[in-house]
């Protein structure tokens, strides 16, 4: 893919994972905010979040420098997703150190890019 603003600094990661749990509306709204923290992220709002009868959970948060998505399932399985989009600079092993060890995973997978 060509890099079409290479003077804007953009960084993008994924991590999905198996909840133990169903996860809630609250877990997701506090999840969001202590990311903000662990990733240096200044918020400019509350999370928001929204649930699908046929889809699941979703929030977002806008911080400063862009923000994240999060996307929990209960059927089929239970599975999450998180997309983190930022205009500044991150620790990916950070964000799925925390993200493993908030949702009590026994692994997550991850990708940046």
């Amino acid at each position: 893919m060509k890099d079409l603003a290479p003077t804007i600094y953009r960084q993008r990661l994924v991590v999905e994972g198996y909840p133990k749990k169903a996860i809630t509306d609250e877990e997701i709204k506090k999840f969001l905010s202590e990311l903000s923290v662990v990733l240096d992220m200044k918020q400019l709002i509350e999370p928001v979040t929204h649930r699908s009868d046929m889809y699941g959970w979703a929030g977002w948060i806008h911080w400063e420098t862009s923000g994240a998505h999060f996307y929990a399932w209960e059927q089929p399985l239970l599975f999450f997703s998180v997309d983190i989009y930022t205009c500044k600079a991150f620790s990916p092993q950070q964000a799925a150190d925390f993200t493993k060890q908030y949702f009590e995973c026994d692994s997550v997978e991850y990708q940046g890019f």
